[in-house]
């Protein structure tokens, strides 16, 4: 047990960081100075991340268009998923996949799979609400290594998944204005990597507080020039999510930062993106007032226009940063 304090005691010092002891509690980190920080896996638990990990950039550029899957789900096979094959279109043809309806993609985030809950939340309020075609990105192969490395290959990912879009349209039919692109902290950097390689076409891309360390001032973070529209909801900006205005629109609940209401950690702020957007899918309720300025959002002052922030409206188009509040449990 010394051993393993002394062994602990040099990393601090060595990082010029202590070491955060108490899961999910971030409130040590400061942004673009902190090595460590609380990070959620696929079953919503956080996990330490050290943010100075050295990259094998051999393993990340072995990975190739394979590494991905995609699960297709509809009302004809709502729980069941039908794996198609970027570059085989007999996985398509005999899939229930009708390129006549809208195209919804979701990404999960780091050390996600597609049997993440972020997968099955938002894709069941899709299909209550609409006849649509889900496709849940699988992307696990990158996601599921440490988390430097996952941030590293999210382009790749992206790319991959961009290439998918247009084949998949190309082969069996599909139009990019009904295309929505939905991803969820590092997914929400993969799909706007993918709506880049699609040459901006998808109609819409929906960030759930795409992650923040390591992405401020990334290129390949999420932007607006990744779809026809491009928005952001932020619930744990400044931590575990980026705070600053990345997309055409850009939603702060409860000011964008934690504590989310409810929320002890931040990482249950982090993860209520997720929950807050699957309820506005199903009722459209939660609405955002323009605000005049990033620190009207900040301090909960925003009384300006009205846009509804989320739902599964694939013609949504908006501008600026809007401000609103929600409840601390479902629907919110």
């Amino acid at each position: 047990m010394k051993v393993f304090a002394v062994f602990v005691a040099s990393i601090t010092l060595c990082a010029g960081n202590a070491i955060p002891l108490v899961p999910g509690d971030n409130s040590h980190y400061v942004e673009g100075e902190s090595r460590y920080i609380w990070m959620l896996d696929e079953d919503s638990v956080p996990q330490l991340v050290d943010l100075a990990e050295p990259v094998d950039e051999t393993l990340v550029n072995s990975r190739n268009e394979d590494s991905n899957q995609y699960w297709l789900y509809t009302r004809l096979n709502p729980n069941t998923a039908q794996v198609l094959v970027n570059g085989n279109a007999n996985t398509v043809w005999n899939s229930n996949y009708d390129g006549s309806k809208p195209i919804k993609v979701i990404a999960h985030g780091w050390q996600g799979s597609g049997n993440s809950g972020v997968n099955s939340l938002v894709s069941s309020a899709f299909l209550e609400i609409e006849d649509v075609n889900i496709i849940v990105v699988d992307w696990r192969v990158v996601a599921n290594n440490n988390y430097v490395i996952a941030v590293v290959g999210v382009p790749g990912v992206g790319q991959y998944v961009g290439n998918f879009l247009e084949w998949l349209i190309n082969t069996a039919g599909g139009n990019w204005n009904n295309v929505h692109l939905i991803g969820f902290s590092l997914g929400a950097h993969v799909v706007g990597s993918a709506g880049l390689q699609a040459g901006g076409q998808p109609a819409r891309v929906t960030g759930l507080d795409p992650a923040g360390p390591l992405w401020i001032g990334n290129p390949s973070a999420l932007n607006s020039s990744n779809g026809q529209y491009v928005e952001a909801i932020h619930t744990d900006g400044g931590l575990q999510g980026v705070l600053i205005p990345i997309g055409d629109a850009d939603f702060y609940p409860n000011n964008g930062r934690h504590p989310q209401p409810g929320c002890a950690t931040s990482s249950c702020s982090h993860g209520r993106a997720p929950q807050l957007f699957a309820s506005s899918v199903r009722t459209n309720h939660l609405q955002g007032r323009l605000c005049e300025s990033f620190n009207q959002a900040q301090n909960e002052q925003c009384n300006g226009s009205i846009l509804n922030m989320g739902n599964g409206i694939v013609s949504k188009r908006g501008s600026g940063i809007y401000g609103l509040s929600t409840g601390s449990s479902w629907p919110y």
